[in-house]
């Protein structure tokens, strides 16, 4: 170990000057879905991110009790934000009590972050299907090998699972959909954009459901 490695980091003293163009009210789309159809673009085709689809979920049991981990988004459009999961896992049990969640889309690299909160509903089971024939052949046998969010004992065990499934169904096999598997639609009620300015003056912008469908834009102090 060197002197340098032996120093601990300083969290207060990270800071990063965000220098990017700002954020108006005339350059937002009609729609959030349609704003963050622009970002999401940027993001994936102009920035290159890494997975510019991952987001992070915060979900809440019936006692408040919250709970985040990181989802890959796998279709967007105005009914809302579609992502997968097992039915029996944390964030699935959460959204049974309590249905109201949170999407964060933590774009660091263009100083970005896309903030959706809304409800969740359980996408049909064609919808279901049809994403779920479109996955690799081993992503299909992961959802069935996986129980997932409870506690196994060994990895050895998960392994064991997904080679006896491999055994059973080979390339090219139709793989069944697990009974216990499937997506959720969250319907936005706001929508903010967040882009990083400097001094810490970041613009936040914000749409808001009203009763007859349209869309309040408001801003946010940051």
């Amino acid at each position: 170990m060197t002197d340098r490695d032996a120093v601990p980091l300083d969290p207060a003293a990270m800071r990063k000057q965000y220098r990017a163009e700002g954020l108006a009210e005339n350059d937002l789309a009609t729609t959030p879905v349609e704003q963050f159809a622009r970002w999401f673009k940027q993001a994936a085709s102009e920035a290159h991110l890494f997975e510019p689809n991952a987001m992070i979920v915060s979900t809440a049991d019936a006692a408040g009790r919250p709970s985040s981990r990181t989802v890959l988004l796998k279709h967007f459009d105005e009914q809302g934000f579609v992502f997968y999961t097992n039915y029996d896992s944390r964030k699935a049990r959460d959204l049974g009590e309590n249905p109201y969640l949170s999407l964060l889309f933590p774009w660091h690299p263009m100083a970005r972050q896309v903030i959706v909160t809304g409800v969740a509903r359980r996408t049909g089971r064609d919808e279901t299907a049809a994403y779920f024939r479109s996955r690799p052949h081993g992503s299909q046998l992961g959802a069935w090998a996986s129980a997932q969010s409870s506690v196994i004992a060994t990895r050895a065990d998960l392994d064991a699972s997904y080679a006896e499934l491999s055994a059973r169904y080979r390339e090219g096999d139709q793989v069944p959909v697990p009974p216990n598997w499937g997506g959720f639609r969250v319907a936005p009620q706001a929508v903010e954009f967040w882009q990083g300015r400097e001094n810490r003056l970041h613009d936040r912008l914000r749409y808001v459901a009203e009763q007859d469908g349209s869309w309040r834009v408001e801003r946010l102090s940051p």
